[in-house]
Parts: C-alpha cells; structure tokens; sequence
C-alpha cells in the first residue's frame, strides 16, 4: 500500500502505555561500571552468575523481557549487559526508558538485518 510510516519513541511509548522518560543507558561494555550494578542487582554479587542462580521473578522479567520487549537471537539464557541494566530497573522499582530501549533495539536489529 505504500504508505509512509515513522516510528519514533513516543510512538512507541504511547502503544505500550507509558511515558517516554526514567533512566537510559548506551554504549555499555565489559568495563562498564553497570557491570557491577546490575550483578549485585541480580545475583546478589559483583561477578556475573548463571542463568540458575537468577531468581524465580527475575526469571520471569528476563523471558518476558527477552521474548516480548527485546528479541535476541540465540539462546536466551545469558542476557546481555543492555539486558541486564533494562531488568535491573525494575527490579529496584527504578525508572527505566523503555520505549527508548525498545526504539533502540528496533534500530540495532535493522542494521544487523
């Protein structure tokens, strides 16, 4: 039908019910002090845990998570560090981003595509 779509966060924000706004955080890698943070966070230790140390509820938030908000190829039984810190607010009743995350997961699988 060729008819012109623009997605941008607030879009996404007003489907899912929710304000584009709280805490956003890119560019993560293995150095980053979220590392720490969100370990602690879920494992209850600065290292990172496995899949069956994780909680029952955070196993819950981790699929949900991983199978509706932010798709991943591969297994889905280690999250990555962008997974993590989304389930970390949560988790801490912190203010999380996420029509942004979603927005920028939607643009990430775009160029991998």
């Amino acid at each position: 039908m060729r008819i012109p779509i623009t997605i941008i966060e607030d879009i996404i924000a007003r489907a899912i019910r929710t304000e584009a706004e709280g805490s956003y955080e890119e560019g993560l890698d293995k150095t980053s002090p979220w590392n720490d943070v969100v370990n602690m966070t879920m494992f209850n230790n600065t290292k990172k845990g496995k899949y069956c140390d994780l909680k029952m509820e955070y196993k819950m938030l981790q699929k949900i998570m991983t199978e509706d908000l932010l798709p991943k190829g591969g297994g889905v039984d280690q999250p990555s560090l962008d997974h993590r810190v989304l389930l970390h607010f949560p988790i801490t009743q912190e203010k999380g981003n996420v029509p942004k995350y979603i927005f920028n997961h939607m643009m990430w699988a775009l160029k991998e595509s």
